[in-house]
């Protein structure tokens, strides 16, 4: 198959939206600084464990929306175009936060971290949850499985793939969150958080678009 055949194919384009969209969201460079606070009296082996306990409780919360998604969506009586505007409203937020190299309010509230820092189980809350598995990625992910025919279709294994990989990568870099700080610098870090910002921002306007479109008040082209 020719390159160009190859990345236009729908299995590759969907699983790099995907994977980017989740990725983004989760956005692990962007909790370094919370993390490091949070675990600053600990050990090496107490840190990992708190990187283990915050990526496992994300993958947990993403792919059950990933498995139920469709069953929320019947449940509820959203329509997709509906989840796909409100999600691209979320996620334009969360990345126009990004932008000014910033966590945004929704994936981590003022004093969590502060609050966290004496906590056994702080790597459920808040690391876990709101801060990888926040209200964006969850929307992103709720997007992505209402564009799926069944949790047999092939975007599904794609989705359940990317979540997998986005919490491995997010135990690794928090886990030597220390060393990737030290390597990237502070400066490094806000401007890795700028660019995924930025293709943040054109992520939520193309799902604000979609639905839009498939509402019928944008004609398709």
């Amino acid at each position: 198959m020719a390159l160009n055949e190859l990345s236009t194919a729908p299995i590759v384009r969907f699983s790099l939206l995907a994977i980017s969209s989740i990725f983004f969201l989760v956005d692990p460079f962007a909790a370094i600084p919370s993390f490091l606070a949070i675990t600053a009296t600990a050990d090496a082996a107490r840190r990992k464990r708190v990187a283990r306990k915050g990526a496992l409780t994300c993958f947990i919360v993403l792919t059950s929306f990933a498995v139920g998604g469709q069953l929320i969506f019947r449940m509820f009586g959203i329509t997709l175009p509906a989840f796909e505007v409100a999600g691209g409203l979320i996620l334009l937020l969360i990345g126009l936060d990004m932008l000014e190299a910033k966590r945004s309010p929704t994936q981590e509230a003022t004093g969590d971290t502060e609050e966290a820092a004496g906590k056994e189980d702080a790597g459920i809350v808040p690391l876990g949850i709101p801060m990888l598995a926040g209200p964006g990625a969850i929307s992103s992910v709720m997007v992505l499985v209402g564009q799926v025919p069944n949790l047999w279709h092939w975007e599904m294994g794609a989705i359940l793939g990317s979540i997998t990989l986005t919490c491995l990568i997010s135990y690794w870099i928090l886990a030597g969150a220390g060393r990737v700080r030290q390597v990237l610098g502070e400066t490094g870090i806000r401007i890795l958080v700028r660019i995924m910002g930025l293709l943040l921002v054109a992520l939520a306007m193309q799902f604000f678009v979609n639905g839009l479109t498939d509402l019928g008040l944008i004609p398709k082209h």
